[in-house]
């Protein structure tokens, strides 16, 4: 399982990878591999308002469908379009093209309370 050092988690299996007041978030490496095949997924639209701990989206497999969480507030300001036709991307590149959306962060000191890869790769070895 792949836990990148440079970015930041939540306990809700998502990303977090910050350039300076920009967050790019997406599921984990164990979340895809927990949800096996991904066929469909739903985003917010660009400009939505969201705070941490908000729903944004779905993610859905051949097994389940999942609720996606936003682990930091602020207004969407990209979607990755490429996942409503490829899904997918989200099994073979979950840190990089299946990234799901991008905010301009209203609070940056939230990322304070995210987890690191130490203590995210704790979290999912219990």
């Amino acid at each position: 399982m792949e836990i990148p050092v440079h970015l930041r988690y939540s306990k809700d299996h998502e990303w977090v990878e910050v350039e300076g007041n920009r967050a790019r978030i997406g599921i984990t490496d164990y979340a895809q591999q927990s949800l096996g095949d991904i066929v469909f997924v739903e985003l917010p639209q660009v400009g939505d308002e969201l705070t941490a701990q908000d729903s944004f989206g779905v993610v859905e497999s051949v097994k389940s469908a999942s609720d996606v969480y936003t682990p930091v507030s602020g207004k969407v300001v990209a979607v990755n379009e490429a996942l409503l036709d490829s899904p997918q991307l989200i099994n073979s590149d979950p840190y990089g093209k299946g990234w799901l959306i991008e905010i301009e962060m209203s609070d940056p000191s939230e990322v304070d309370n995210l987890l690191d890869a130490e203590s995210y790769r704790k979290l999912t070895s219990e």
